[in-house]
């Protein structure tokens, strides 16, 4: 008789909740960036709604392999960091942060995959008790920044791995942001600086666990290669957390 064949590995199905619970013309006008650099990388792009009963959220959840925390026109709330709000701070937008904090609960628990983009890494850090610089601006001299500047990305981290870059060596991105981290979270540590200190980079300390989030937009720079290698990382690391998965409901006694 033939030998039975195995199945057909399913893409892994990376959780993205929408950028924004009520700029709908933002989350339509972006949300799409990030579902073509997740699926140009192998990835099953699943968009994540925030207006759903939390039960929903958490079983849609449940069905992902990782989890993509996208920009947003929000900022943090920072009451959940110890702080009084900056009169520059953004509106919080409680249903994004509901969402993320449900998704960054279970991949914690679970140990799925996290990359985190530009309020995705604030969100993030604040979730680990970090702290966040509410206006980037009235703490150093941020005059210098363009639309680009480079950063120097820390020896020996994952993402140094991930980009293939030299020691000592700087890489150029994007820039997008106003607020920054202060104190760093538990279990991070920073994998990335610009030159006047911001914080550009933050990366899970237990190497079992992939969890990476960068302060830029590599989504809206798919054509150069460190911004594909970035997803492909996560979607590399969601397909290897799938096998694991799978094997051990296997191994489950029947």
């Amino acid at each position: 008789m033939p030998s039975a064949r195995k199945p057909v590995a399913q893409a892994p199905r990376i959780a993205i909740p929408l950028p924004h619970s009520s700029n709908l013309e933002y989350s339509q006008r972006v949300l799409p960036q990030y579902e073509k650099a997740v699926e140009e990388a192998g990835g099953e792009a699943v968009r994540i709604p925030l207006d759903r009963p939390r039960a929903e959220l958490m079983k849609l959840m449940e069905g992902c392999d990782a989890v993509l925390l996208p920009g947003s026109r929000a900022d943090v709330d920072p009451q959940h960091y110890g702080a009084e709000p900056d009169p520059r701070t953004n509106p919080a937008d409680p249903q994004r942060e509901t969402a993320d904090r449900l998704l960054l609960r279970g991949a914690d628990n679970l140990r799925k995959p996290v990359l985190g983009i530009c309020y995705g890494l604030q969100i993030l850090n604040v979730y680990r008790s970090g702290t966040l610089c509410q206006h980037v601006e009235s703490t150093i001299d941020h005059t210098a920044r363009d639309k680009t500047h480079r950063v120097r990305v820390e020896p020996a981290s994952r993402l140094a791995r991930i980009l293939e870059v030299p020691s000592g060596e700087e890489i150029q991105v994007n820039t997008s942001h106003h607020q920054a981290t202060s104190t760093v979270g538990d279990g991070l540590r920073i994998s990335a600086k610009a030159p006047d200190g911001v914080v550009e980079a933050l990366e899970g300390i237990s190497p079992e666990h992939f969890v990476l989030a960068v302060q830029w937009h590599p989504e809206r720079s798919l054509d150069e290669p460190a911004s594909r290698a970035i997803f492909r990382a996560l979607v590399e690391a969601a397909r290897e957390r799938q096998r694991e998965l799978a094997g051990k409901f296997e191994s489950l006694p029947r």
